[in-house]
């Protein structure tokens, strides 16, 4: 089987584009080094391309295995810092993210969608990731989400969570700092470029189950966008998750109340932690826990909150 690699002092990335028109597509794997299932699909994806198995039919396809390298080779989530957090380019890059972001960012810019592959701490089903509605608001507005949202369905996934960044925001004002750059990742940019885009989370990190899920997301993408005749995976069809709080580890004797996993149901009342002075933390309202974090960072996500919502 074709395994990704990387060198931390280049990026590398494979373009094709078809002579019909159509709309072009941005994979990445390896924005978080760690998190390598979309990097090893997408070299696959490539050698599909390279050697005829794949056949792109219309638009532009461009495949990026490692987005970066040098987190990926270290096999840790960030290289310097987390790519994912503030991208966005300058002309003073202070780290290696800032280096991988400078060349990135055109490349975001000059495509339509955008298939961001990412993988979880915790065993759970994998799940796609939307932004806002349609909004003209000043920190993140948007008029594509109808189309985002038809993508993420068509990935295979059977969840699909939305409405990141809003909440994002309330975890930096709980940590004292003012919304701001933190919290501009992949989709966010691209977004800001007239694109829309969608994270797919294909499952636990070591699960090698992952990389057939991300692989499944890819066929998904090009299959819905009618780059490729592929066959398409089922699409999902119930109602979104919107995410509604973030909640910090606040002391390492914080504690989970149990072994939670990303879409575990909660109901109103339900103890979901306890804090290191024996103060349970209570869910609010019905819902489900996501992206649990037994270990994070004092200071950082512990977990998130979300409730169904049905007109999505």
């Amino acid at each position: 089987m074709q395994r990704a690699i990387a060198n931390p002092e280049s990026l590398h990335w494979h373009s094709w584009a078809a002579l019909a028109p159509g709309p072009s597509l941005l994979v990445l794997g390896a924005v978080h080094g760690n998190e390598v299932c979309g990097a090893h699909a997408v070299v696959r994806a490539i050698d599909d391309l390279t050697h005829g198995r794949l056949v792109l039919t219309r638009g532009r396809l461009t495949l990026v295995p490692v987005a970066n390298p040098l987190a990926f080779r270290n096999n840790t989530r960030e290289g310097e810092r987390n790519l994912n957090r503030r991208f966005l380019p300058r002309g003073d890059p202070q780290d290696y993210e800032d280096r991988i972001t400078r060349r990135l960012a055109p490349l975001l810019a000059q495509h339509d969608a955008l298939l961001d592959l990412h993988s979880f701490h915790t065993p759970g089903d994998p799940f796609a990731m939307v932004g806002p509605r349609d909004n003209p608001g000043p920190r993140e507005p948007f008029a594509r989400a109808a189309e985002e949202m038809a993508l993420a369905r068509a990935l295979g996934a059977q969840q699909v969570v939305e409405g990141w960044l809003e909440v994002y925001d309330r975890a930096a004002l709980a940590r004292g700092e003012l919304p701001g750059d933190e919290g501009i990742g992949t989709n966010e940019y691209m977004r800001s470029q007239g694109g829309y885009a969608v994270t797919i989370e294909c499952g636990q990190h070591e699960d090698p189950e992952a990389i057939e899920v991300a692989q499944q997301a890819i066929h998904g993408a090009l299959a819905h966008l009618g780059l490729a005749h592929v066959p398409a995976p089922a699409r999902f069809s119930g109602p979104a998750a919107r995410l509604t709080e973030v909640v910090l580890r606040r002391s390492p004797r914080d504690r989970l109340a149990r072994d939670w996993h990303s879409f575990d149901a909660v109901d109103a009342g339900d103890v979901i932690a306890w804090r290191a002075d024996g103060t349970p933390v209570i869910a609010q309202r019905e819902g489900c826990v996501l992206f649990p974090h037994p270990e994070a960072d004092v200071g950082r996500e512990w977990f998130y909150l979300a409730e169904a919502d049905a007109a999505a």
